[in-house]
C-alpha cells in the first residue's frame, strides 16, 4: 500500500494469487488475533516514556470488488450503500520526538445492510454505549490499559472534533492519562461564568 500509495486491491496486488489472497485475508474471522498481537507488541516500547495515543476513523469502501466478496462480515460505510467497513486505530508515538513506537488498540466494525439513519435510531436518545463515538472510550480504555501493563509514564489522547464528547472528558483524564481533541462543544469553564469559545 505504501509503495503503490493506494488501498485498491488491484493496483497493490502484483498478480491474482496476491488479489486472492488480500480478499481471503479481509473476510477471515480471525483478524481479532491480529489486532491483539499488534496491542501486544506495542506494550513494551513505551516503557518510562511520555506518549501521544492518537485515534481516528477510516472507512474502507470494498464497492468495487463487491462481485468478488462474500457481504458476510461486512456492512455498509458513510454513504450507507457502498459495501466495506470502518477501522479506528490508535497510533502511539513517542511524545518528545514523534517517532512511531506501535498501535495500542484497533477497531474495527461494520454497519447493518439496511443501517437506519440517526432519526429511525433514535440518537440523541441512545444511552453512549449504543452509539459510534463509542469507539473514543473503547479506544482510551484499551490503549489506557495496553499502555499502563507497558509501563507509559504519561500519555496523552488525541482526536479530532468528533472525539469531543461529554463522557471522554469525564472518564479517561486522571494523573497519569491527558486528553487533547479539537473542540466541538462549547462549554462553559470550570467554577466561572464565561464559556469557552467566547474565552
Amino acid at each position: 500500500m505504501r509503495e503503490h500509495q493506494s488501498v485498491n486491491i488491484r493496483q497493490i496486488s502484483r498478480n491474482r494469487a496476491e488479489q486472492v489472497g488480500y480478499y481471503r485475508f479481509l473476510e477471515n474471522e480471525n483478524l481479532s488475533e491480529l489486532v491483539r498481537s499488534l496491542s501486544e507488541t506495542c506494550e513494551p516500547q513505551v516503557e518510562g516514556l511520555h506518549v501521544l495515543a492518537i485515534s481516528d476513523t477510516s472507512e474502507i469502501n470494498l464497492q468495487s470488488h463487491a462481485g468478488r466478496l462474500k457481504p458476510k462480515g461486512l456492512g455498509v460505510v458513510g454513504n450507507d450503500q457502498d459495501l466495506g467497513f470502518f477501522m479506528h486505530p490508535t497510533l502511539v508515538l513517542k511524545a518528545e520526538s514523534g517517532f512511531p513506537l506501535g498501535l495500542s488498540h484497533v477497531q474495527i466494525w461494520t454497519r447493518a445492510l439496511d443501517h437506519p439513519d440517526k432519526h429511525q435510531r433514535g440518537y440523541r436518545s441512545l444511552p453512549i454505549e449504543q452509539k459510534e463515538s463509542y469507539k473514543w472510550l473503547q479506544s482510551a480504555s484499551a490503549s489506557q490499559h495496553c499502555l499502563s501493563v507497558g509501563g507509559a509514564k504519561q500519555v496523552t489522547h488525541i482526536g479530532d472534533r468528533e472525539s469531543d464528547l461529554y463522557e471522554e472528558w469525564a472518564t479517561v483524564p486522571d494523573a497519569n492519562n491527558h486528553v487533547l481533541v479539537r473542540v466541538r462543544q462549547d462549554r462553559r469553564l470550570l467554577g466561572q461564568e464565561a464559556w469557552l469559545y467566547a474565552h
